[in-house]
């Protein structure tokens, strides 16, 4: 796939432009490095000579610390440093390095006609790097212009912006070259772009004071240089326990130096850390508005006064104290309470900076309550920046409202890929894609929300890949299509660990990524996925015990120099998710078989604790031997056995059952679609022609020693995979048909299991109908429920002004389908863009169809979360994902339990969070990345049918179709795809 980036590269002759592509998703500028001179190539460094770095002592203090930067960077690549001089002469084979209108150096190269600095000047953050004669100059509009052009030299050179947080190796190189031109990077597109340091606690807290002595200006400083490598700009700081602007003076002091813009989080106003007020709420009184105004007022107006002469931007309004909503729970009255802190925060801005509040960059969150505010009518003045949220975890809760597409303030998005609270943690590891984080910001950005994107990181680590798409995306979401997500993990591994095994590593973080936000860590439950429908948890146990193998065979190729990096990004995230999964899994068939009286309950439960304390040693590993020790109490957080939301004070096994052994052989059996065992009805589910099923029969001992059994089927064309044997614990015997001698129609049987003068009928179903004729490319079966994947459409028909597409690597499966553009208008069945699927239906009446679509919150009121289904000709069946989630004390249940939500609205947080209620595992379309839509169709005749899809609203986002779904074998998944 070709990039869809272009760049103009204005040769310094100024005479020529090209248009060129970048060489990765990584880069906004072409490679512009080369490791052979040649003609008019700027040299960096060769044969152990390094260019002089030039810059004016004048200049900014970031620009001048970056300065320095490259120069160690060179050093890095080549073991030779390039020398700093701080001048305003031009020293010839320089790199000269300057702000527009703050280095005389630069402005001697404009007023010379040297520099042609037009596409840049008083633009945002923009810089250009140009060879000048033998000169490589490196200019721009503004501090953070120059000092971005500055770290895309260290970072084309070989020095990874996660060369720190990550150990990401050095590219190692004698030759560096710049080839000759003129490379301009225009403003970004998002205009704030950061992280917010949270949940800092045990983990990144505990590694601070373990090296830095706290969270104070020293780990700051290389928080600010990671977002300067990135080109972001801006940062909440550590907020739990902290007090970023008085716990170490000099940390607002640095950060401005740097050139990083400070906030504070969504609920601390004016500057003000919570810490702040909790360490004088004796003397301030209540954090309350209405009766404690004027002490607020004091404490908030010293707090603007300190940090007046730094960039920030000032949060406004107020919640409760304690990030809860504030007031006794009556909105209209928090409301007009709300207005009134505005316009007095509002006041004390004109005062401290002695102008109109409009020139200071504020913004007020719309976070859980405010929300309600918000939809109910309260606003604040249009210079305001309007910080919309996410869900808690990951799903926007609004894209722009068309009438603030005009705000002088702009909109912006507070977006967590770490979560501490409602509606669960989701702290301990990376559980987010890429293709889901493009999915959300792309939506977010093309309705409008582009002022500012902060989101919250947790600890910062192990969320390294997400902060660096992020980053990266919001300074040209145009750069990054829905089809270029897999390159982007592709040029990201290539960045850390260079070429060689790249496209290995990308698919590792990839899959590691999609399998725990398939079910994330903090919310896994024994019973969530089936252990006797569709080899359910066979497979997903298969697909975390294939990558970690890949994972653990990949470590013994990758260089010495790499391997803290691949500890850190790859080999800890995929063993540590995977052993956790594990952990579920061995519980959950511990639980089952304890229940059905399998000894081999102890071996699953004996797995369960080896799991458990190999997730101690691969944070051991972690915490204190990589990296020499470096990251010691990073990975701290407690991740197993979560009963609530929080955290857990300790790690601990779920629930494990030990089965005694009967003191003599005993038989068990127990088959394939049912948790119970012998004695009770045994039936294996039904067999049919078409899709030629083969399914088990556990044979276990309920005893101690030898057991001896035969099973015999009483037709011949039942066929058995074996027909006795000896078993000290259990034996799988698999069942199949011989279709050839199998009678016509409906068809049974019985297989007999015996043991001494213990007989165990199994029973056996099977249908032989004739299957359709020349079609080769359909889906369906006799056996009720079957499942399409969204992309395996048969046919795709744009609609009047959108269309369908593919997306690859979102949700669960192999790909999505979205449409395009997401700024498309509501459509109607028949002017909509339609896909087609052929299915099989064995016969005519009422069938159930299930859309799986993610779960999209109700990002636009006024219109909807609507798709459209129908079968043939059918009048289509539209479904609003809304429908039943609005009415606070409404409940939607389907009647699959193990599909359906059971949803109580919490409108703070979105409608879809509340647990279901009647003792079944912890179950919401949140917690399981998806919500399931259903339909009654009416088929007029059994056969080949065209299931039809239709978009309504444009945001809706289809990730599988189940048909005749058969509540008799539920499962988290579905069935398995057939065709």
């Amino acid at each position: 796939m070709l990039k869809q980036l272009s760049f103009f590269v204005l040769l310094f002759a100024g005479l020529i432009i090209n248009a060129q592509t970048a060489h990765n998703t990584l880069s906004l500028l072409p490679d512009y490095i080369q490791h052979t001179a040649e003609k008019g190539s700027f040299r960096i460094a060769a044969n152990g000579i390094t260019a002089k770095i030039v810059v004016d002592p004048d200049d900014w203090k970031g620009v001048i610390r970056a300065a320095n930067d490259l120069g160690d960077d060179v050093r890095k690549v080549t073991d030779v440093a390039s020398p700093i001089i701080a001048d305003v002469k031009l020293v010839p084979g320089a790199i000269i390095i300057g702000t527009i209108g703050k280095s005389k150096l630069i402005d001697q190269l404009i007023n010379g006609g040297k520099l042609n600095v037009d596409a840049i000047k008083n633009k945002w953050e923009s810089f250009v790097i140009q060879t000048v004669g033998d000169n490589l100059v490196i200019a721009g509009s503004d501090k953070r212009g120059t000092i971005y052009g500055i770290y895309d030299v260290s970072e084309k050179i070989g020095v990874s912006p996660w060369y720190y947080w990550a150990d990401a190796p050095v590219k190692k190189s004698t030759n560096l070259y710049v080839k000759a031109g003129r490379y301009l990077q225009e403003s970004p597109k998002v205009k704030y772009r950061g992280i917010f340091i949270n949940d800092e606690s045990p983990s990144f807290s505990g590694w601070s004071n373990k090296h830095f002595g706290g969270i104070n200006s020293k780990v700051y400083t290389h928080i600010f240089e990671l977002l300067l490598r990135l080109k972001a700009n801006y940062l909440w700081p550590a907020m739990w326990g902290n007090a970023f602007n008085e716990d170490d003076p000099m940390s607002p002091v640095l950060a401005d130096e740097y050139g990083i813009v400070m906030g504070t989080s969504h609920h601390e106003p004016m500057m003000r850390s919570q810490k702040e007020y909790t360490k004088r709420k004796d003397g301030i009184g209540p954090w309350d508005y209405v009766t404690n105004a004027e002490n607020l007022k004091k404490f908030w107006t010293e707090g603007l006064e300190r940090n007046k002469n730094y960039d920030n931007i000032i949060t406004m309004s107020m919640r409760g104290d304690g990030d809860v909503a504030m007031g006794k729970g009556d909105d209209a009255e928090n409301i007009k309470t709300l207005k009134q802190v505005v316009a007095d925060q509002r006041e004390i801005i004109r005062k401290v900076y002695g102008k109109d509040p409009a020139e200071v960059p504020q913004l007020w969150a719309i976070f859980t309550e405010v929300q309600r505010y918000y939809d109910a009518g309260m606003n604040v003045p249009d210079d305001v920046t309007l910080l919309f949220c996410d869900n808690n975890w990951g799903y926007i809760r609004r894209t722009a409202p068309v009438n603030e597409l005009k705000r002088k303030g702009g909109m912006g998005l507070y977006y967590h890929i770490d979560m501490n609270g409602g509606p669960w943690n989701d702290r301990w590891i990376n559980t987010t894609t890429v293709p889901k984080l493009h999915e959300q910001f792309s939506l977010a950005y093309k309705s409008g929300i582009d002022r500012i994107w902060i989101v919250n990181v947790g600890d910062l680590k192990p969320k390294e890949m997400p902060i660096d798409f992020i980053m990266r995306y919001a300074w040209n979401p145009d750069a990054i299509s829905a089809d270029q997500t897999s390159d982007y993990m592709t040029d990201w591994a290539t960045g850390i660990f260079g070429k060689e095994h790249a496209a290995e590593i990308a698919e590792l973080v990839s899959r590691y990524s999609k399998y725990n936000l398939m079910r994330k860590p903090e919310v896994q439950d024994p019973n969530i996925f089936s252990f006797v429908n569709y080899h359910e948890a066979e497979r997903v146990q298969k697909q975390w015990q294939d990558l970690t193998a890949k994972a653990e065979a990949l470590e013994k190729k990758i260089p010495k120099e790499a391997l803290d990096a691949y500890y850190q990004l790859v080999l800890y995230p995929v063993k540590a998710s995977a052993g956790v999964a594990e952990i579920y899994l061995a519980a959950g068939r511990n639980n089952l078989y304890a229940k059905q009286g399998r000894v081999s309950a102890n071996e699953y439960a004996n797995r369960a604790r080896e799991l458990f304390e190999l997730d101690k040693k691969l944070s051991a590993r972690y915490n204190d031997f990589i990296a020499g020790g470096k990251w010691k109490n990073m990975m701290s957080d407690v991740h197993l056995g979560y009963q609530k939301w929080s955290m857990p004070k300790e790690n601990s096994l779920p629930p494990l059952n030990e089965v005694t052994p009967l003191a003599s052989p005993s038989l068990g059996v127990a088959v394939e679609g049912s948790t119970d065992a012998w004695p009770g009805t045994a039936e294996l589910p039904q067999f049919d022609v078409l899709d030629k099923q083969r399914y088990y029969i556990d044979i276990f001992n309920r005893g101690k020693g030898q057991l001896k059994f035969t099973a015999k089927a009483n037709k011949p064309w039942i066929r058995l995979s074996a027909t006795k044997g000896t078993i000290e614990t259990e034996q799988r015997i698999y069942v199949d048909i011989n279709w050839e001698k199998a009678p016509e129609g409906r068809g049974g049987g019985l297989i007999e299991i015996n043991q001494n003068n213990t007989k165990v009928p199994v029973v056996i179903n099977t249908l032989k109908k004739a299957t359709p004729a020349g079609k080769t490319d359909y889906y369906g079966g006799f056996s009720g429920e079957f499942s399409i994947p969204a992309n395996k459409f048969s046919l795709k028909t744009a609609g009047d002004n959108a269309e369908w597409i593919v997306l690859p690597g979102l949700g669960r499966a192999e790909a999505c389908m979205g449409i395009y553009p997401t700024t498309a208008q509501s459509s109607t069945p028949e002017k909509a863009p339609r896909l087609e699927y052929q299915i099989f239906l064995p016969e005519s009446g009422s069938t159930t169809v299930l859309l799986g679509i993610l779960p999209t919150q109700d990002i636009n009121p006024g219109r909807g979360l609507r798709i459209a289904v129908s079968i043939d000709n059918g009048d289509p069946v539209i479904l609003d994902a809304r429908k039943g989630y609005h009415d606070e004390f409404k409940e939607y249940t389907a009647e699959n339990l193990n599909r359906s939500k059971n949803l109580k609205p919490l409108p703070d947080f979105g409608y879809n969070y509340a647990l279901i209620s009647r003792g079944k595992p912890r179950r919401t379309e949140v917690f399981d990345n998806q919500r399931w839509l259903d339909a009654a169709l009416d088929v007029k005749k059994a056969g080949i049918h065209t299931l039809k899809i239709y978009m309504i609203d444009p945001e809706v986002v289809l990730e599988r179709i189940i048909v005749n779904p058969n509540d008799k074998y539920p499962s988290y998944l579905g069935a398995p795809e057939r065709n």
